[in-house]
């Protein structure tokens, strides 16, 4: 739901806020064009707002997608479902499951809407697998002019909206190739982090494998998923482990955030509790986690090559700012999408996040320093410093997308501050 509180707008992690002058709460195609007619100034659309950065935020149109859901045709043979731009990632899982059909694959967050998990490049981990976009098979967009084009494979701007920030129009559905249901055996163990590093060929070949690093310690958590015989579902008891979990972590971040020089001894403590663990179920089961604990956070995707390097470099920046979240490592599949952060490259995704309540500016910037030095592509959906200029130097085809943009939308409706910033006006 759209979080508006005396008609201020707020993100989930409550970094970028607006108060825009004009809500619309569409149901309807039609609806969608209403609005893109009425709009004065800009206009931005909010999915889960799951974005760190102001992706989303306008202060004069906004347009909230809740209320635009569901599947809108599936075609089980050729695998292949059509779905409102507004859907969760959870809605449209638990819709494909009653088909018999799954997306190949996901993050570990559910709550965001298609459009937008698609729009800024969301991914999950595995080295087969790109990112979520590289799965839309189609996109229906409404232009700034009120017209609505369909793109699709063999239409030159359909790789630039595969991932556009939403900068090309107003996302209406989105066509997505899906596979058979699936299940998946998930387990989860601590091991050493050099360990960990040392052996990555072997992780690696399981079907995804991320871990985690705990900042002032040597323990990282790994986790890996094959498939598996789905064998009913993970049930009622790991969703209550997934609460209390989330309840103890955030009296832990709370107290660290009071008493910094209590960080390190938080995570050595919460790194001791840490034991194997193993659930199968189904996929739309497995992948998710609970994040009830808010958190601001920064993510770059460097060659997979350079992964072990950078994330070394890493640690000592992030346990200089006491941080007790931990380091997340990921492995994304190069594709040829213009925008994507793992464009022309197999690319490993390093995570830094801290605690809501705590300031997050300088440990973003510090970060990005050591991901500057490997030429570190940040997630569009999550903070950084980047502007036009600097990506430009980035992204191959980034010109590219900015002449396309410039066609789609000549006098800048679908523009904020924040990305006229990142993409140049």
């Amino acid at each position: 739901m759209l979080r508006l509180t005396d008609g201020v707008w707020e993100n989930w992690s409550g970094s970028s806020r607006a108060r825009p002058t004009h809500v619309h709460y569409p149901e309807t195609e039609a609806d969608l064009r209403d609005a893109v007619a009425k709009a004065d100034g800009t206009l931005r659309v909010a999915g889960a707002g799951h974005s760190f950065p102001p992706v989303a935020a306008s202060d004069e149109t906004f347009v909230s997608l809740e209320r635009y859901t569901g599947l809108v045709d599936v075609d089980p043979d050729a695998r292949r479902v059509t779905v409102r731009a507004g859907t969760r990632l959870s809605t449209l899982t638990d819709a494909l499951a009653d088909h018999g059909l799954m997306l190949e694959n996901m993050g570990d967050i559910d709550e965001q809407s298609v459009a937008g998990a698609l729009s800024t490049g969301t991914h999950g981990t595995g080295t087969d697998f790109g990112v979520m976009s590289t799965q839309a098979a189609g996109m229906r967009l409404v232009t700034a002019d009120g017209d609505v084009v369909d793109l699709a494979a063999g239409d030159d701007r359909f790789p630039f909206a595969q991932v556009s920030l939403g900068t090309l129009g107003v996302v209406s559905t989105v066509t997505l190739d899906v596979v058979d249901d699936y299940g998946l055996r998930e387990r989860k163990f601590p091991a050493d982090v050099e360990d960990v590093l040392a052996n990555l060929a072997s992780h690696r070949e399981r079907r995804n494998f991320e871990f985690w690093w705990f900042p002032h310690t040597d323990t990282a958590l790994v986790k890996t998923h094959e498939r598996a015989d789905a064998g009913g579902s993970p049930g009622r008891l790991a969703a209550v482990e997934e609460r209390l979990e989330n309840l103890a972590w955030e009296g832990l971040c709370r107290a660290g955030s009071r008493l910094r020089r209590a960080s390190p001894a938080c995570n050595r403590l919460v790194a001791a509790t840490f034991s194997a663990a193993e659930r199968v179920g189904p996929a739309r089961e497995i992948f998710p986690t609970t994040r009830a604990v808010r958190f601001n956070e920064t993510e770059h995707g460097v060659a997979r090559a350079d992964a072990v390097d950078a994330f070394r470099e890493l640690r000592s920046v992030v346990e200089s700012h006491d941080v007790m979240f931990p380091v997340e490592f990921r492995d994304v599949a190069g594709d040829d999408i213009p925008l994507s952060p793992a464009t022309g490259r197999d690319s490993t995704f390093l995570a830094v996040h801290a605690y809501h309540r705590r300031e997050w500016e300088p440990l973003v910037r510090d970060a990005e320093a050591v991901l500057d030095r490997y030429d570190g592509r940040p997630h569009w959906g999550k903070h950084h410093t980047k502007t036009a200029a600097d990506l430009a130097e980035l992204y191959p085809d980034f010109d590219d997308f900015r002449e396309v943009r410039r066609e789609m939308d000549p006098g800048g409706l679908f523009l904020n501050d924040h990305l006229r910033e990142v993409l140049g006006a």
